[in-house]
């Protein structure tokens, strides 16, 4: 495909799409029905249906019985554990082996013109990202989140969580499973902020951030604290009237969900003629800029506290000025400090 199309590459080779980033037409006002109309299928293909497909087929062929759930044990924790990481292994290396190995598409779409593989680093283990990233998912990412699925199940299955039907209550749980992606937004904006505070950015958060060009397998390149707060989502479904199979929905579309946002092309090309969005660019400018686009822009939450980059020079300059101000307030808070010392000293 002509990328050319839909964006426009800069000396250094990068891309970006010619239309900025805009908001899910639910959070437009006055509302605009035929644009929300248009948009209700978005919401569901290709991603979102995705991994709940993968819910309802974990629950169907690889979540053992009930019974075996009510005991926690090594043996089935382990199956688990054993099938997750294949999952990751499989979906996050599909797009790596296309994208970045073979690099079938080569960098039409790529919003950074590099590939990470080609340049070496300190920042990661053995200089690599990819190692460095795929070492982090499978020794902390994987473990955690099939710890939390472990605890979860073991506790639908003694009924310490709520547990309903779809045959009894399929309108509550309709509602729920079309919130699982709100549920995650949510608390992946506030987590995220959090995680950005000085002491946390420094020693947690930055793991992640090394990888300002990210690829498939930074998704879930994190230190184990973020994994928890990560992955902390599905415990949303403890108090939720809620079922395992949307709580596991709730998980993978944290696991794997974690993907579309770190792919780093706008666009996967299936064929010569059609592409997927990734929607990755809200979060790509975030890896970028560090202090923008803290959600992942179908709820509007960073417009709303005003950390919103929508990739247009408008919302860079929105930025910039923002960066001023933060430069200024700082400036002024050390001049008062050096002012009170001074003072106290000449007493």
């Amino acid at each position: 495909m002509d990328d050319t199309k839909f964006g426009t590459r800069n000396k250094r080779g990068d891309w970006s799409p010619n239309e900025p980033l805009g908001i899910a037409p639910v959070f437009v006002f006055p509302p605009k029905l035929i644009a929300f109309i248009k948009w209700i299928p978005h919401y569901f293909f290709p991603w979102n249906i995705i991994f709940a497909a993968t819910a309802v087929a974990y629950w169907a062929w690889v979540i053992p019985p009930v019974d075996e759930l009510r005991t926690l044990g090594f043996g089935w924790a382990l199956w688990l554990f054993v099938v997750n990481s294949i999952c990751v292994f499989l979906f996050y290396g599909a797009f790596e082996l296309q994208l970045y190995i073979l690099r079938r598409q080569g960098n039409r779409f790529k919003y950074n013109a590099k590939f990470p593989s080609d340049h070496k680093s300190k920042a990661f283990w053995f200089e690599s990202q990819v190692i460095d990233s795929m070492l982090r998912t499978f020794l902390s990412g994987v473990t955690i989140w099939t710890a939390i699925e472990v605890g979860m199940l073991w506790g639908y299955a003694n009924g310490y969580i709520p547990w309903l039907s779809f045959a009894e209550n399929p309108w509550t749980l309709a509602i729920v499973a079309l919130l699982v992606p709100a549920i995650h937004e949510v608390h992946f904006f506030w987590i995220h902020r959090l995680i950005h505070t000085p002491f946390l950015y420094k020693w947690v958060h930055s793991v992640h951030h090394n990888s300002v060009n990210p690829s498939p397998w930074s998704s879930l390149s994190m230190h184990p604290i973020e994994h928890l707060l990560f992955f902390g989502s599905a415990l949303y479904h403890l108090v939720l009237p809620s079922n395992p199979i949307l709580m596991l929905y709730q998980l993978h579309y944290s696991g794997f969900g974690a993907i579309p946002g770190h792919v780093g092309f706008d666009k996967v090309e299936v064929t010569d003629d059609v592409a997927v969005d990734s929607h990755a660019y809200a979060h790509y400018l975030h890896h970028k800029y560090f202090e923008v686009n803290y959600g992942d822009a179908m709820i509007p939450l960073d417009k709303w506290f005003g950390t919103w980059h929508d990739g247009s020079p408008e919302g860079q300059a929105l930025m910039e000025a923002r960066y001023r101000k933060q430069k200024e307030k700082l400036q002024l808070k050390k001049a008062k400090q050096q002012e009170t010392h001074v003072k106290g000293g000449a007493e």
